[in-house]
């Protein structure tokens, strides 16, 4: 797993100063620069809101006594696509917006939701309950 973070870290950087070049030798610098400024505004603005719709399902949720864990793997979709959004590139900004967007969001909750029920079930993750019996 973490020589997969090392490539990603390695071979993204490198994938978005390619696609921003060949951006700015195709419409132009201000431009490209305008358009990173545009879909990190919006970005942030979907971003709050996403993460606020959150929170309020969340707060309903635990009101009414339920346990909030779809909404937990939403919001932790919204913070990565956040600070995803916040990095300049039109890669990392597609990938914000795929985790940002809540049709495309749910394809990526399964995976994650799959990726920690593998977790638990091999004991890399282990949760554990104030309740005495």
């Amino acid at each position: 797993m973490g020589k997969i973070f090392f490539l990603l870290i390695i071979i993204i950087p490198a994938l978005e100063i390619w696609v921003l070049i060949l951006s700015g030798n195709m419409i132009g610098v201000i431009p490209t620069i305008l358009l990173i400024i545009l879909t990190g505004v919006l970005g942030a603005a979907l971003a709050k809101r996403e993460g606020l719709n959150a929170i309020r399902t969340a707060q309903m949720q635990a009101s009414q006594g339920m346990v909030p864990s779809g909404v937990l793997l939403d919001g932790i979709c919204i913070l990565v696509g956040g600070v995803v959004l916040l990095t300049p590139g039109f890669i990392t900004d597609a990938a914000g917006f795929f985790l940002l967007i809540p049709q495309t969001r749910a394809i990526f909750k399964g995976f994650l939701q799959r990726v920690f029920e593998r977790m638990i079930k091999n004991g890399n993750i282990m949760f554990y309950t104030n309740k005495r019996w």
